[in-house]
């Protein structure tokens, strides 16, 4: 059993060149940079924002009617989202004045009981976009220098950052695809996203460059490892997934958890992008790096 999983690693690995491997991912960040650039051009954003980052109201409410007849009751308001989160609505309004907002609150204690009515202002959203765009790529230069220091391998370093981003804008383009807007927990996600990636790609790059014997030897015994650590996180996050989204199925007090679902649906689309990067984009690169004539000596001394 353990030969027949080598081999099926080994042609993973080896049967083809890197150069014409390596244009299967290149295919997919373009896809992903498509999705995004359609998104950026509808809305002004590479994904769609969430409240916290346009600032308006959201509003709870527990009812057994149907969507339409929730939304029906707030025609007239700003309405740009409505989900059904298990015997209740969380409604979503665009920005509004304070006259229009007191009487949305008010309008919502009439008609249902004990509403949940959540308020971002415009500055505050502001301020989190400023530091979204701030923090997202100071993490990833902090991460290149990291990696640089570690290594000390210029190209090597390049495909660590590259495999990360390449994690991240597919994970994003994937938000697009599935209607998850970006809030704090998606942010979170993200940035969780980018140290998962970089463990990966640091494990990928320590066996190969760190450890004797031939290259390809060298990454399907990492493979081996880095599978194992991917299948028990992804189990981890199916089972988020499951129960945020489905639990009130099950316990009817139970509401669906909005921002653990949308922060799993991330992290699924984005561990897949991992795996793939890490042992497809990242393994070819290392396989051409090291096998190039100046390094190829080098790469079976390690």
């Amino acid at each position: 059993m353990l030969e027949e999983k080598n081999m099926e690693l080994q042609d993973i690995v080896s049967k083809y060149p890197p150069r014409q491997i390596m244009l299967l991912p290149i295919i997919i960040i373009i896809l992903a940079l498509i999705s995004l650039g359609a998104t950026y051009f509808a809305t002004g954003s590479p994904v769609k924002l969430g409240v916290e980052f346009t600032g308006g109201t959201l509003v709870t409410v527990p009812s057994e009617a149907s969507q339409e007849e929730v939304a029906a009751e707030f025609e007239g308001y700003p309405l740009v989202d409505i989900r059904d989160i298990g015997n209740r609505y969380m409604m979503q309004f665009g920005p509004m004045s304070d006259a229009e907002y007191t009487e949305l609150a008010k309008l919502a204690n009439e008609k249902f009981v004990s509403p949940e009515i959540r308020h971002m202002g415009p500055i505050y959203s502001k301020e989190l976009q400023e530091q979204v765009v701030k923090y997202i790529p100071l993490s990833f230069i902090l991460m290149a220098i990291v990696v640089f220091l570690v290594f000390r391998e210029l190209v090597v370093s390049l495909l660590v950052v590259i495999c990360a981003l390449a994690d991240i804008l597919i994970a994003a383009a994937s938000m697009n695809l599935t209607g998850v807007q970006l809030s704090l927990g998606t942010v979170a996600a993200l940035l969780m996203l980018i140290g998962y990636s970089v463990d990966t790609d640091l494990l990928l790059s320590m066996r190969v460059l760190k450890r004797k014997g031939a290259v390809d030897e060298k990454i399907i015994g990492a493979m081996g490892t880095g599978l194992t650590m991917a299948g028990t996180t992804i189990a981890a996050v199916i089972s988020l997934i499951i129960i945020s989204n489905f639990l009130y199925l099950i316990v009817p007090s139970f509401t669906r958890m909005d921002v653990i679902a949308d922060m799993s649906t991330v992290l699924i689309f984005g561990l897949a992008a991992d795996i793939f990067n890490t042992w497809v984009t990242n393994a070819q690169g290392l396989r051409w790096y090291l096998g190039r004539p100046k390094k190829a000596a080098r790469g079976q001394k390690r």
